[in-house]
Protein backbone atom coordinates (compact mmCIF):
# COMPACT_ATOMS: atom_id res chain seq x y z
CA UNK A 1 0.00 0.00 0.00
CA UNK A 2 2.79 2.42 0.88
CA UNK A 3 4.60 2.23 -2.48
CA UNK A 4 1.38 2.14 -4.52
CA UNK A 5 -0.63 4.83 -2.73
CA UNK A 6 1.19 6.79 -0.05
CA UNK A 7 4.64 7.28 -1.58
CA UNK A 8 3.38 8.74 -4.89
CA UNK A 9 1.24 11.16 -2.88
CA UNK A 10 4.00 12.09 -0.44
CA UNK A 11 6.50 12.62 -3.26
CA UNK A 12 4.30 15.36 -4.74
CA UNK A 13 5.30 17.63 -1.88
CA UNK A 14 8.45 19.23 -0.48
CA UNK A 15 10.51 16.50 1.28
CA UNK A 16 11.00 18.38 4.52
CA UNK A 17 7.35 19.42 4.80
CA UNK A 18 6.12 15.89 4.12
CA UNK A 19 8.58 14.58 6.72
CA UNK A 20 6.90 16.71 9.40
CA UNK A 21 3.44 15.82 8.08
CA UNK A 22 4.25 12.11 8.25
CA UNK A 23 5.46 12.51 11.84
CA UNK A 24 2.16 14.14 12.78
CA UNK A 25 0.19 11.46 10.93
CA UNK A 26 1.97 8.61 12.74
CA UNK A 27 1.72 10.40 16.10
CA UNK A 28 -2.00 11.11 15.78
CA UNK A 29 -2.97 7.73 14.30
CA UNK A 30 -1.05 5.89 17.03
CA UNK A 31 -3.29 7.51 19.64
CA UNK A 32 -6.35 5.84 18.11
CA UNK A 33 -7.14 2.67 20.13
CA UNK A 34 -5.99 -0.45 18.34
CA UNK A 35 -3.89 1.25 15.66
CA UNK A 36 -0.54 0.53 17.32
CA UNK A 37 -1.55 -3.11 17.70
CA UNK A 38 -2.42 -3.23 13.99
CA UNK A 39 0.97 -1.76 13.08
CA UNK A 40 2.73 -4.35 15.26
CA UNK A 41 0.73 -7.22 13.73
CA UNK A 42 1.66 -6.03 10.23
CA UNK A 43 5.35 -5.30 10.70
CA UNK A 44 6.88 -6.76 13.88
CA UNK A 45 8.71 -10.09 13.62
CA UNK A 46 9.21 -11.72 17.02
CA UNK A 47 11.84 -14.46 17.02
CA UNK A 48 14.65 -15.15 19.49
CA UNK A 49 16.89 -16.08 16.56
CA UNK A 50 16.91 -12.43 15.51
CA UNK A 51 18.43 -11.27 18.79
CA UNK A 52 21.94 -9.85 18.66
CA UNK A 53 24.21 -9.36 21.68
CA UNK A 54 26.68 -6.54 21.09
CA UNK A 55 28.70 -4.32 23.44
CA UNK A 56 26.69 -5.51 26.42
CA UNK A 57 23.28 -4.85 24.84
CA UNK A 58 20.68 -7.29 23.52
CA UNK A 59 18.98 -6.08 20.35
CA UNK A 60 15.57 -7.66 19.60
CA UNK A 61 16.55 -7.76 15.95
CA UNK A 62 19.42 -6.34 13.88
CA UNK A 63 17.42 -3.73 11.92
CA UNK A 64 17.60 -0.16 13.18
CA UNK A 65 16.58 3.33 12.15
CA UNK A 66 19.55 5.60 11.46
CA UNK A 67 20.04 9.00 13.05
CA UNK A 68 18.55 12.02 11.31
CA UNK A 69 15.02 10.68 11.01
CA UNK A 70 13.84 11.21 14.60
CA UNK A 71 16.21 14.05 15.40
CA UNK A 72 14.40 15.28 18.49
CA UNK A 73 13.28 11.91 19.91
CA UNK A 74 9.60 12.68 19.39
CA UNK A 75 8.48 9.53 17.54
CA UNK A 76 10.65 6.60 18.68
CA UNK A 77 7.89 4.99 20.78
CA UNK A 78 5.52 4.98 17.79
CA UNK A 79 8.22 3.95 15.29
CA UNK A 80 8.96 0.92 17.47
CA UNK A 81 5.63 -0.49 16.30
CA UNK A 82 7.04 -0.83 12.76
CA UNK A 83 9.41 -3.59 13.84
CA UNK A 84 12.74 -1.86 14.43
CA UNK A 85 15.21 -3.50 16.78
CA UNK A 86 16.74 -0.15 17.72
CA UNK A 87 16.38 3.54 16.90
CA UNK A 88 19.08 6.20 16.91
CA UNK A 89 17.90 9.69 17.80
CA UNK A 90 19.69 12.91 16.91
CA UNK A 91 22.02 14.32 15.91
CA UNK A 92 21.59 16.23 19.19
CA UNK A 93 23.61 19.39 19.90
CA UNK A 94 23.80 21.25 23.23
CA UNK A 95 21.77 24.24 22.04
CA UNK A 96 18.80 24.26 19.69
CA UNK A 97 19.74 25.43 16.20
CA UNK A 98 17.80 25.95 12.96
CA UNK A 99 20.36 24.28 10.70
CA UNK A 100 21.15 25.45 7.19
CA UNK A 101 18.83 27.69 5.15
CA UNK A 102 15.93 25.99 3.38
CA UNK A 103 15.50 24.40 0.81
CA UNK A 104 17.93 21.74 2.09
CA UNK A 105 16.41 18.31 1.40
CA UNK A 106 16.12 16.88 -2.12
CA UNK A 107 14.96 13.61 -3.66
CA UNK A 108 16.83 11.96 -6.52
CA UNK A 109 13.96 9.76 -7.65
CA UNK A 110 15.74 8.13 -10.60
CA UNK A 111 18.63 7.18 -8.32
CA UNK A 112 16.49 6.31 -5.28
CA UNK A 113 18.59 8.71 -3.29
CA UNK A 114 18.38 11.82 -1.17
CA UNK A 115 20.70 14.81 -0.87
CA UNK A 116 20.51 16.78 2.35
CA UNK A 117 22.34 19.69 3.88
CA UNK A 118 20.22 19.97 7.01
CA UNK A 119 23.12 21.13 9.19
CA UNK A 120 22.26 19.44 12.50
CA UNK A 121 18.90 21.22 12.85
CA UNK A 122 17.41 20.14 16.18
CA UNK A 123 15.60 21.44 19.25
CA UNK A 124 18.61 21.00 21.49
CA UNK A 125 19.71 18.80 24.36
CA UNK A 126 17.07 19.65 26.95
CA UNK A 127 14.18 19.07 24.53
CA UNK A 128 15.61 15.67 23.59
CA UNK A 129 15.87 14.74 27.27
CA UNK A 130 12.26 15.78 27.93
CA UNK A 131 11.17 13.48 25.09
CA UNK A 132 13.39 10.60 26.20
CA UNK A 133 11.79 10.70 29.63
CA UNK A 134 8.68 9.34 27.87
CA UNK A 135 10.53 6.18 26.80
CA UNK A 136 8.20 3.18 27.04
CA UNK A 137 11.12 0.74 26.90
CA UNK A 138 10.09 -0.93 23.67
CA UNK A 139 13.56 -1.09 22.14
CA UNK A 140 17.17 0.07 22.36
CA UNK A 141 17.77 3.80 21.86
CA UNK A 142 21.02 5.25 20.57
CA UNK A 143 22.07 8.84 21.08
CA UNK A 144 23.85 10.48 18.15
CA UNK A 145 25.64 13.61 19.37
CA UNK A 146 27.43 16.51 17.71
CA UNK A 147 28.57 20.09 18.11
CA UNK A 148 26.73 23.36 17.54
CA UNK A 149 27.55 25.17 14.32
CA UNK A 150 28.58 28.32 16.20
CA UNK A 151 30.96 26.48 18.54
CA UNK A 152 34.62 27.48 18.23
CA UNK A 153 37.09 24.68 17.38
CA UNK A 154 38.70 24.82 20.82
CA UNK A 155 35.29 24.08 22.38
CA UNK A 156 34.16 21.17 20.18
CA UNK A 157 34.93 18.60 22.87
CA UNK A 158 32.92 20.57 25.44
CA UNK A 159 29.85 20.29 23.21
CA UNK A 160 30.21 16.52 22.87
CA UNK A 161 30.79 16.14 26.61
CA UNK A 162 27.76 18.27 27.48
CA UNK A 163 25.54 16.06 25.33
CA UNK A 164 27.15 12.86 26.54
CA UNK A 165 26.84 13.63 30.25
CA UNK A 166 23.26 14.89 30.04
CA UNK A 167 21.97 12.10 27.77
CA UNK A 168 23.79 9.31 29.57
CA UNK A 169 20.86 8.21 31.77
CA UNK A 170 18.44 8.20 28.84
CA UNK A 171 20.09 6.30 25.96
CA UNK A 172 21.60 2.84 25.62
CA UNK A 173 24.58 3.70 23.43
CA UNK A 174 26.28 6.77 21.98
CA UNK A 175 27.46 7.72 18.51
CA UNK A 176 30.04 10.45 17.99
CA UNK A 177 28.98 12.07 14.73
CA UNK A 178 32.20 13.47 13.28
CA UNK A 179 31.58 12.67 9.62
CA UNK A 180 28.56 14.73 8.57
CA UNK A 181 29.51 16.83 5.52
CA UNK A 182 26.94 19.51 6.37
CA UNK A 183 28.58 21.12 9.40
CA UNK A 184 31.32 23.70 9.66
CA UNK A 185 35.00 22.96 10.34
CA UNK A 186 34.52 19.43 9.06
CA UNK A 187 38.28 18.93 8.62
CA UNK A 188 39.13 19.04 12.33
CA UNK A 189 36.47 16.45 13.11
CA UNK A 190 38.30 14.00 10.85
CA UNK A 191 41.76 14.69 12.21
CA UNK A 192 43.13 11.55 13.86
CA UNK A 193 44.83 13.42 16.71
CA UNK A 194 41.63 15.30 17.49
CA UNK A 195 39.55 12.13 17.34
CA UNK A 196 41.89 10.51 19.90
CA UNK A 197 41.43 13.56 22.13
CA UNK A 198 37.63 13.53 21.73
CA UNK A 199 37.22 9.79 22.27
CA UNK A 200 39.53 9.90 25.29
CA UNK A 201 37.55 12.76 26.86
CA UNK A 202 34.20 11.02 26.33
CA UNK A 203 35.54 7.72 27.66
CA UNK A 204 36.86 9.51 30.75
CA UNK A 205 33.40 10.97 31.32
CA UNK A 206 31.86 7.54 30.76
CA UNK A 207 34.02 6.07 33.52
CA UNK A 208 32.45 8.44 36.08
CA UNK A 209 29.05 6.72 35.71
CA UNK A 210 28.12 3.53 37.57
CA UNK A 211 26.90 2.02 34.30
CA UNK A 212 29.10 2.74 31.33
CA UNK A 213 27.50 3.10 27.90
CA UNK A 214 28.95 1.84 24.57
CA UNK A 215 30.54 4.54 22.39
CA UNK A 216 30.67 4.25 18.61
CA UNK A 217 32.17 6.39 15.87
CA UNK A 218 30.25 7.22 12.69
CA UNK A 219 32.54 7.49 9.68
CA UNK A 220 32.21 8.78 6.12
CA UNK A 221 31.88 6.46 3.10
CA UNK A 222 34.43 8.49 1.14
CA UNK A 223 37.50 7.42 3.13
CA UNK A 224 40.34 5.76 1.22
CA UNK A 225 42.07 2.59 2.43
CA UNK A 226 44.82 4.51 4.20
CA UNK A 227 42.22 6.48 6.13
CA UNK A 228 40.32 3.30 6.93
CA UNK A 229 43.56 1.78 8.25
CA UNK A 230 43.80 4.81 10.55
CA UNK A 231 40.24 4.17 11.75
CA UNK A 232 41.11 0.54 12.54
CA UNK A 233 44.18 1.69 14.45
CA UNK A 234 42.17 4.38 16.22
CA UNK A 235 39.56 1.86 17.39
CA UNK A 236 42.31 -0.45 18.59
CA UNK A 237 44.24 2.29 20.41
CA UNK A 238 41.20 3.83 22.11
CA UNK A 239 39.29 0.57 22.65
CA UNK A 240 36.23 2.15 21.07
CA UNK A 241 33.13 -0.08 21.17
CA UNK A 242 32.36 -0.01 17.45
CA UNK A 243 31.94 1.85 14.18
CA UNK A 244 28.94 2.93 12.11
CA UNK A 245 29.71 2.73 8.39
CA UNK A 246 28.68 4.95 6.92
CA UNK A 247 27.42 8.51 6.86
CA UNK A 248 26.34 10.38 3.72
CA UNK A 249 28.67 10.98 0.77
CA UNK A 250 29.85 14.08 -1.06
CA UNK A 251 30.63 12.04 -4.19
CA UNK A 252 28.29 12.58 -7.16
CA UNK A 253 29.80 10.08 -9.61
CA UNK A 254 27.59 7.60 -11.45
CA UNK A 255 24.27 9.32 -10.76
CA UNK A 256 21.38 9.23 -13.22
CA UNK A 257 20.35 12.73 -12.17
CA UNK A 258 21.30 15.41 -14.67
CA UNK A 259 24.17 17.81 -14.07
CA UNK A 260 21.63 20.63 -14.24
CA UNK A 261 19.63 19.13 -11.38
CA UNK A 262 22.74 18.47 -9.31
CA UNK A 263 23.98 22.02 -9.86
CA UNK A 264 20.56 23.33 -8.85
CA UNK A 265 20.63 21.24 -5.64
CA UNK A 266 24.19 22.20 -4.75
CA UNK A 267 26.23 20.76 -1.90
CA UNK A 268 25.04 18.23 0.65
CA UNK A 269 25.32 14.63 1.76
CA UNK A 270 24.11 11.90 -0.58
CA UNK A 271 22.29 8.87 0.86
CA UNK A 272 20.34 5.91 -0.49
CA UNK A 273 21.02 3.50 -3.34
CA UNK A 274 23.88 5.53 -4.90
CA UNK A 275 26.11 4.90 -1.88
CA UNK A 276 25.14 1.25 -1.32
CA UNK A 277 28.24 -0.31 -2.85
CA UNK A 278 30.58 2.26 -1.37
CA UNK A 279 29.35 1.74 2.19
CA UNK A 280 29.39 -2.04 1.77
CA UNK A 281 33.00 -1.92 0.60
CA UNK A 282 33.93 0.18 3.65
CA UNK A 283 32.29 -2.41 5.90
CA UNK A 284 34.07 -5.26 4.13
CA UNK A 285 37.46 -3.55 4.35
CA UNK A 286 37.09 -2.70 8.05
CA UNK A 287 35.87 -6.20 8.90
CA UNK A 288 38.52 -8.11 6.96
CA UNK A 289 41.48 -5.83 7.67
CA UNK A 290 40.75 -5.76 11.41
CA UNK A 291 39.92 -9.49 11.51
CA UNK A 292 36.49 -8.55 12.91
CA UNK A 293 38.08 -6.87 15.90
CA UNK A 294 35.08 -4.63 16.61
CA UNK A 295 31.32 -4.50 15.89
CA UNK A 296 30.13 -2.64 12.79
CA UNK A 297 26.70 -1.15 12.17
CA UNK A 298 26.14 -1.03 8.41
CA UNK A 299 24.13 1.76 6.86
CA UNK A 300 23.88 3.23 3.37
CA UNK A 301 21.62 2.21 0.51
CA UNK A 302 19.65 -0.54 2.24
CA UNK A 303 16.46 -0.61 0.14
CA UNK A 304 15.78 -4.36 0.17
CA UNK A 305 16.40 -7.51 2.17
CA UNK A 306 19.12 -8.38 -0.33
CA UNK A 307 20.89 -5.08 0.36
CA UNK A 308 20.81 -5.75 4.10
CA UNK A 309 22.13 -9.29 3.70
CA UNK A 310 25.01 -7.96 1.59
CA UNK A 311 25.95 -5.61 4.43
CA UNK A 312 25.80 -8.46 6.95
CA UNK A 313 27.82 -10.78 4.72
CA UNK A 314 30.40 -8.00 4.31
CA UNK A 315 30.83 -7.90 8.08
CA UNK A 316 28.06 -5.76 9.56
CA UNK A 317 26.63 -7.00 12.86
CA UNK A 318 23.59 -4.73 12.65
CA UNK A 319 22.09 -2.64 9.84
CA UNK A 320 20.31 0.68 9.77
CA UNK A 321 17.92 2.19 7.26
CA UNK A 322 16.88 5.75 6.52
CA UNK A 323 16.47 6.59 2.83
CA UNK A 324 15.29 3.03 2.20
CA UNK A 325 12.57 3.55 4.81
CA UNK A 326 11.37 6.63 2.90
CA UNK A 327 11.40 4.91 -0.50
CA UNK A 328 10.20 1.43 0.51
CA UNK A 329 8.08 2.02 3.61
CA UNK A 330 7.83 0.04 6.87
CA UNK A 331 7.44 -3.33 5.13
CA UNK A 332 11.20 -3.16 4.48
CA UNK A 333 11.98 -3.88 8.13
CA UNK A 334 9.86 -7.02 8.16
CA UNK A 335 11.32 -8.17 4.83
CA UNK A 336 14.88 -7.86 6.17
CA UNK A 337 14.10 -9.74 9.38
CA UNK A 338 12.30 -12.50 7.46
CA UNK A 339 15.27 -12.81 5.09
CA UNK A 340 17.69 -13.11 8.00
CA UNK A 341 15.59 -15.89 9.50
CA UNK A 342 15.50 -17.75 6.21
CA UNK A 343 19.31 -17.81 5.91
Amino acid sequence: MYKLLLRPLFFLFDPEKIHHFTFSLIKISSKIPGISAIFRSLYVVEDKRLERDLFGLTFKNPVGLAAGFDKNAVLYNELANFGFGFIEIGTVTPKAQPGNPKTRLFRLKDDQGIINRMGFNNEGLQEAISQLKKNQGKLIIGGNIGKNTSTKPEDYTKDYLECFNALHPFVDYFVLNVSCPNVGSHAKLNDKDYLEELIGAVQKANATFDEQKPILLKIAPDLNNLQLDEIIQLVSDTKLDGVIASNTSTDRSGLKASNELLEHIGNGGLSGQPIKEKSTQVIKYLSEKSNKAFPIIGVGGVHSAKDALEKIEAGADLVQIYTGFIYEGPSLIKAINKAILSK
